[in-house]
């Protein structure tokens, strides 16, 4: 079962975020976990931007 609304877990380097999608993690909700590594949180909030540790994925806070 395919869904066209999901994204393969990081498969970009650098993700914008919203205040919506907070809590972060990464993988994100909307990713396919089939492909990624553990689901871990990452706090965005103290410098608006934050690196996965396990896959380098980018995720910068935008308004």
């Amino acid at each position: 079962m395919n869904d066209i609304n999901s994204a393969t877990s990081c498969s970009k380097q650098r993700y914008e975020v919203h205040s919506t999608d907070l809590p972060l993690s990464c993988p994100m909700p909307n990713m396919t976990l089939w492909d990624g590594h553990p689901q871990v949180y990452l706090d965005i909030q103290t410098n608006g931007e934050v690196s996965c540790p396990y896959c380098g994925a980018h995720y910068v806070m935008v308004e």
